[in-house]
Parts: C-alpha cells; structure tokens; sequence
C-alpha cells in the first residue's frame, strides 16, 4: 500500500512530502502565486503515472527478453468541458518491429496507475484533531521519556572507556 504525508507550513504553497523514506516537494508556479519550489500537483500526477508506465514496459520487456534501451515517456495534462485528458507519448531507444510496439503500447493502457486513473478512485476525507507543532519543551519531554522507556534506571548503559 502507498502512503505519503504532506505539510504545508507557512509559506504560500510550498509542500514537504514524505513518501517512504523519500523527501519530495510541491508546489505552485508564481504565476499561481506560489514560489515553484517543486512540481506542482497534476505535474506529480503525471510524473507518477509516467514512472509506472515506463517500470512496467521495462519489466514486461525483461520477462520477454527483448531490449528496449532508454524509454521514454513525455505526458501532459489538460481539461475539456472539466474533462481531464491525459495524452502520454512513449518512444524507445532500439528498433522494435511492429508486433513488439503493438504489444508494448497495449501493456502501457493496463499500468496499475492507468488502471487507478481510468477506473477512478473512491476517496475518503477524515478531519483529525489539529495538530500543533511541537515546542522545544515537548520535544526534549519526548525524548526524555522514549530514553527512559529504552535505558531505564534500574539498567543504565555501561559504556567502557574507549567506546562510542
């Protein structure tokens, strides 16, 4: 299952994400107001569904043994009548015959992103209670107790001279 996290602080826009152990950032162009520290949201839409598109032709490919060289994938995003249209063009760094671009342009249209985005997705919203920023007091109360919780006193850590 993916999860990711998402904080938008005080400046105007500008998103911290977490997805795994990866930091990314979002953002909006200053022409919306924004300071274009990252991607903007439908970008990151794109990127995604563009990272999957080419995973999965690449690991068809291997299964199949044929060599594909770089794939490349250029996506874009646009709206008619609040429709979205999303036109993805793929090419491939070797010479593939016709049967092979056939198959692999039938591949791309069942990605498990294609997929989630064609099919659409139930999305649920939950308001949790605010969340406050931790003060440094907090922070060293925290920590004070996970230590604790971990060394506790009756078992201190022994640390031998030289260690550490």
């Amino acid at each position: 299952m993916a999860a990711v996290k998402a904080v938008l602080g005080t400046a105007n826009y500008a998103v911290a994400i977490e997805a795994g152990p990866h930091a990314l950032a979002a953002d909006e162009p200053a022409s919306r107001g924004g300071s274009a520290t990252g991607p903007g949201p439908y970008d990151l839409v794109l990127a995604g569904l563009a990272a999957c598109t080419v995973i999965t032709l690449r690991m068809y490919a291997e299964r199949k043994g044929w060599q594909l060289g770089a794939i490349h994938a250029e996506l874009t995003h646009s709206k008619i009548d609040k429709r979205s249209k999303i036109d993805r063009t793929l090419s491939f760094e070797a010479s593939l015959a016709p049967e092979q671009i056939t198959r692999l342009a039938e591949i791309a249209e069942k990605t498990p992103v294609t997929l989630t985005l064609k099919d659409g997705a139930d999305i649920t919203t939950h308001i949790a209670p605010a969340h406050h920023a931790e003060t440094p007091a907090e922070l060293d109360e925290r920590l004070d107790e996970a230590l604790e919780e971990s060394f506790p006193a009756s078992d201190p850590p022994s640390v031998s001279p030289g260690e550490g």
